[in-house]
């Protein structure tokens, strides 16, 4: 079964529409969760700084201050 991840927060989810339904608190944009569309890894990069996380969600909701938004992102 595949699983789908937030790209703002790194929730995981078993379904597309179930992920982009729900609001996500850490979109800049305050809106819904975003489909991050890399694969899954045994380890993700911030795509500003660097910083290695072995997790999404554990990237996702650390500060980075290289970022535009002040978080990390996913690099794909």
């Amino acid at each position: 079964m595949a699983n789908f991840y937030c790209k703002w927060c790194g929730s995981k989810h078993s379904s597309v529409s179930s992920l982009t339904i729900n609001s996500c608190s850490k979109n800049p944009e305050g809106k819904k969760h975003a489909l991050y569309e890399g694969s899954e890894k045994t380890q993700y990069t911030c795509k500003f700084c660097g910083s290695k996380h072995s997790s999404l969600s554990s990237l996702c909701i650390n500060s980075c201050s290289k970022s535009p938004t002040k978080k990390h992102q996913p690099a794909m």
